[in-house]
């Protein structure tokens, strides 16, 4: 899949507006995301996330992380948009929300991480009351993650390598 939820209505595969996060306080009203909130929604594994926090001399990247699950999920929302012929293109998108006390100093925003007792709640189609689902997009527990400085490495991707998430000072 690609990151970027192409809505299956959309006139090409490209939209004007991005749709890598969509906002947990509109994602039920949003147009482009409201049949995948209700019908179409998946987990988007992890083991980080990246932010960046604006200092006097540049942003500075944080990798932000739990500390007792090496894997976990975002909360994650999926459209399948179709060319005149048919052709698919599968793309996702993750949900943000307001920020816990670690990443409040970082970013204004974080990603939906959904805790394992939920995922299967999540996942379920059954499942499409908009208060059970939206009570699930709320920011982590902040005592079980941790947020840490690394180098500017990551502003590359072709460091795809373990370094980059090597804490520095």
């Amino acid at each position: 899949m690609k990151w970027g939820l192409v809505p299956h209505w959309a006139k090409e595969p490209r939209v004007k507006v991005s749709t890598f996060n969509a906002r947990a306080e509109t994602v039920v009203t949003s147009p482009a995301y409201r049949t995948p909130f209700r019908q179409q929604r998946c987990l988007v594994p992890a083991n980080g996330f990246f932010e960046w926090k604006g200092t006097d001399h540049g942003k500075q990247p944080y990798f932000i992380k739990l500390k007792s699950r090496p894997l976990f999920a975002f909360a994650g929302l999926f459209d399948v948009w179709k060319d005149a012929e048919g052709k698919e293109l599968k793309t996702y998108t993750i949900i943000t929300t307001t920020p816990n006390s670690v990443v409040a100093p970082i970013h204004d925003r974080m990603p939906v991480i959904l805790y394992e007792a939920d995922e299967s709640t999540w996942l379920n189609p059954n499942i499409q009351a908009v208060p059970r689902l939206g009570a699930l997009l709320k920011p982590y527990n902040e005592t079980n993650m941790t947020a840490y400085r690394i180098r500017t490495l990551v502003n590359d991707p072709v460091n795809d390598r373990p370094d980059v998430i090597e804490p520095i000072g």
